[in-house]
């Protein structure tokens, strides 16, 4: 059966960007500018600070992994006090994946993701700034075995390397995804944290699995082993809508994409459970501000829409985006 994390990030089209090792030795401290990107990072030996804007700063040791949503500016350091040099500037990033200042006492790997860009926001509005999975964690060991597998992948220069690094990137990707929503799940109203919840979570799968289907929240409740009420309240307050709202606004995603996807009006319909076609233009106009016929094919079986509106601007299909520091 899908579950709710698969059926996100399978939709979000993650691809695992680039992948790169930082070493130094003596003092140091490294500025990087801020970029609308998704990048994780792991401290493998030795330790330093991170510091972000109108944060402490952050002490790291090996072993911690980090995960930036829209990496602001940031500065990596192993004196705070120190004045900052530039990070890109410094280093030929351009043809290595590798960078080295003054010795190894300290290794870090980090490596930054691609999305499609229509649907990023889902992943980027549903993570903090700034995530730390500390060495101490749970999912700790399995992390720190899969960087060494990356990290010998970025040495190792055989053939298929990119291929390899970019799907070791993924999975440390998922991994981070579980930490967090294990960790700091209830810390905030996210998809991440609920899906990580036995009880919403599961809710959220059987939606998932068959989003074409006329849920109850009684069905789901019953699925989440919760009375009504009290399940309607709790997703609510994991997932930040109720449940039908959250299911509404799932399946006019999955109906953009399937419309951009070149499939017609009314199979689309069909798919996110809709046997009217104004039934289904209604909530996609509602959702995404404007009708379907402007993201896809329209299709016989269905009647169009009447003219539109003098003026009216519609949105053009997005073309893949790469996102990396």
């Amino acid at each position: 059966m899908t579950d709710a994390l698969s059926d996100l990030l399978s939709f979000l089209e993650i691809r695992g960007a680039r992948c790169t090792r930082f070493e130094a030795g003596g003092k140091w401290a490294f500025r990087f500018p801020a970029k609308p990107a998704l990048k994780f990072a792991a401290v493998l030996r030795g330790e330093c600070w991170i510091m972000l804007p109108g944060r402490k700063p952050q002490r790291l040791t090996a072993g911690d992994t980090f995960l930036l949503a829209e990496a602001p500016q940031y500065v990596l350091a192993n004196d705070p006090q120190l004045e900052p040099q530039d990070g890109l500037a410094s280093f030929d990033w351009e043809h290595s994946d590798i960078a080295r200042h003054g010795g190894s006492e300290t290794a870090l790997l980090a490596g930054s993701f691609v999305f499609e860009a229509l649907h990023v926001r889902l992943l980027l509005d549903a993570l903090p700034e700034f995530l730390l999975i500390p060495a101490g964690d749970g999912t700790a060991p399995l992390l720190r075995g899969l960087l060494e597998i990356l990290d010998r992948e970025i040495h190792s220069g055989q053939m298929g390397v990119s291929f390899v690094t970019r799907r070791l990137a993924e999975v440390l990707l998922v991994q981070v995804l579980r930490g967090y929503g294990t960790r700091y799940g209830n810390d905030g109203a996210s998809w991440v944290g609920a899906a990580a919840d036995p009880r919403i979570g599961a809710a959220l799968n059987l939606m998932h699995a068959d989003v074409g289907r006329r849920w109850t929240v009684d069905e789901l409740a019953r699925a989440a082993g919760m009375s009504r009420s009290a399940f309607a309240v709790s997703f609510k307050h994991r997932v930040g809508t109720p449940p039908l709202d959250y299911l509404l606004r799932w399946r006019m995603q999955v109906a953009r994409s399937g419309l951009l996807r070149g499939e017609t009006i009314a199979a689309v319909a069909a798919k996110v459970g809709y046997a009217s076609a104004s039934a289904f233009g209604n909530a996609f106009k509602r959702i995404h501000g404007t009708p379907p016929k402007r993201y896809g094919s329209a299709d016989r079986s269905m009647p169009r829409d009447g003219p539109e509106p003098a003026g009216a601007t519609g949105e053009q299909k997005p073309e893949m985006v790469e996102r990396q520091i």
